[in-house]
């Protein structure tokens, strides 16, 4: 095999094995699904009618509702992580032909595949609560694209976590801030209308401008430097989580 077709080829191989064991434990997927539309839910149906936003309340909430499916998504990649370095799976792998890349590419492209079934239930159910969104095709591929670029970067972040963690059970609890981020951004309200210090707080974190691009995009009203911001975010969180979880890899394998 070539230098490129081999590395593709093991990768291949190790997603084969990612995915019979999502089908294995369908929970993996069932968890990214159930607690966002339980938010969606109890948003929409319970505090909507608290919210003032400009628009219906669901078709504010939906984008943020997006991006915490993506970070509902990544506790079992961080145990999946963990617990082939911990017992030795990664490290039999290296007395063998296989490339060492393949093990975390497998992991992240199906952290992202799994993420993006799981969105497409969301926004199904979404659409059964009232999301009526205003975008064209192109702007359809666009919030499409953000979706996918968010979900590679916290799909390294997450690698990266697990591999750095010393057991399963820690490296599950890393991924925490990620799933209560979304929270403190403008995914359920503005940040302009937060108290003061909360408010700097959404303004200035990353998936702030990624749910308001996402917002934008679907609404029909795509904001051209929000874009640029959120693409630089997932550019940078991408390469952060990539060259952490190289490291980690290279010191503990």
């Amino acid at each position: 095999m070539s230098v490129i077709s081999a590395p593709l080829a093991d990768s291949s191989t190790m997603m084969r094995r990612n995915f019979r064991h999502t089908m294995r434990n369908p929970l993996t997927l069932l968890n990214a699904i159930i607690m966002p539309i339980f938010v969606m839910f109890l948003m929409v149906y319970v505090l909507g009618d608290a919210f003032s936003v400009g628009v219906d309340y669901a078709d504010y909430a939906t984008p943020g509702l997006i991006i915490m499916t993506i970070c509902y998504g990544i506790g079992p990649t961080a145990t999946a992580v963990n617990s082939d370095m911990t017992t030795g799976f990664i490290n039999r792998l290296r007395v063998m032909d296989v490339s060492r890349a393949a093990v975390l590419n497998a992991h992240v492209i199906s952290t992202v595949l799994r993420t993006l079934v799981a969105i497409a239930f969301v926004v199904g159910v979404a659409f059964l609560m009232g999301f009526r969104p205003s975008a064209s095709f192109p702007q359809w591929l666009g919030a499409i694209g953000i979706v996918v670029l968010t979900a590679l970067a916290i799909s390294w972040l997450t690698v990266a976590a697990g591999l750095s963690a010393k057991s399963p059970e820690g490296a599950g609890i890393l991924g925490v801030p990620l799933m209560l981020l979304p929270f403190l951004s403008s995914a359920f309200a503005p940040a302009d209308r937060m108290g003061p210090g909360a408010r700097q707080f959404a303004e200035y974190q990353p998936f702030t401008p990624i749910i308001e691009t996402l917002r934008g995009l679907l609404n029909g009203t795509p904001s051209t430097g929000t874009a640029i911001t959120a693409i630089a975010w997932c550019a940078g969180l991408s390469l952060a989580g990539y060259l952490w979880a190289r490291a980690s890899f290279t010191k503990r394998a």
